[in-house]
């Protein structure tokens, strides 16, 4: 198999030609993204969804992340990225559905990988059911939402722990309803200010939204 090939910029966000996956995250070179955050609400609350990453994962098995996520193409523009929402959560929604909130510089170094990212950030925000929800098993294992003010609160650092509720595959197929206590160790620990500019943005979103 072929291996992905990304475009890569210099930290002035020119781009400066295109280099494999392994070496754009081997040397460190910045590179574009898409993050897709959904949220909804249900009976005056605001809710947001987050991925379980699947355990054959090489980096962060099993820890929650990103609604949906994935590296941009030497050859896609931002618009293509939404197909990762498709193949990741098998839901289907077109771009202009999208409310962006920005480019965000994303650096996080774990081990040999240096992740050096310019994050496209979206929000998709709609009626959902976890029913609605068809996983790309090698990346995803299941889906939970938290309720937003406390996703916020945690991360702000106000509370050590929330709840969070959905659903997760298991090793036969079949899918499995939980609830659970989650603390930031069972999360994809992106940088703070990123979670930080995340809460914001949605903030101001849902805060527009009811206007």
């Amino acid at each position: 198999m072929e291996e992905e090939l990304l475009r890569i910029f210099d930290s002035n966000r020119n781009a400066i030609g295109t280099a494999p996956r392994h070496e754009v995250h081997r040397l460190g070179h910045w590179h574009e993204t898409f993050h897709c955050w959904f949220i909804s609400r249900e009976e005056e609350i605001d809710y947001i969804y987050l991925q379980i990453r699947s355990e054959s994962k090489k980096d962060y098995p099993g820890l929650l992340d990103i609604t949906a996520a994935g590296h941009l193409l030497a050859t896609e523009t931002v618009h293509d990225g939404v197909r990762e929402v498709k193949e990741e959560l098998g839901i289907d929604i077109s771009f202009e559905e999208l409310a962006p909130l920005g480019i965000i510089d994303y650096s996080v170094t774990t081990g040999e990988l240096i992740d050096q990212e310019l994050a496209n950030v979206f929000v998709y925000n709609g009626a959902l059911s976890f029913d609605d929800f068809i996983l790309q098993a090698e990346e995803v294992s299941g889906v939970v939402r938290a309720k937003f003010e406390q996703f916020s609160k945690l991360w702000l650092g106000e509370v050590e722990e929330i709840q969070v509720e959905g659903f997760e595959i298991n090793k036969t197929g079949e899918r499995v309803s939980f609830k659970k206590v989650v603390t930031k160790h069972n999360f994809v620990l992106h940088e703070q200010y990123y979670y930080e500019a995340i809460i914001s943005g949605i903030k101001k979103l849902v805060e527009s939204v009811r206007k």
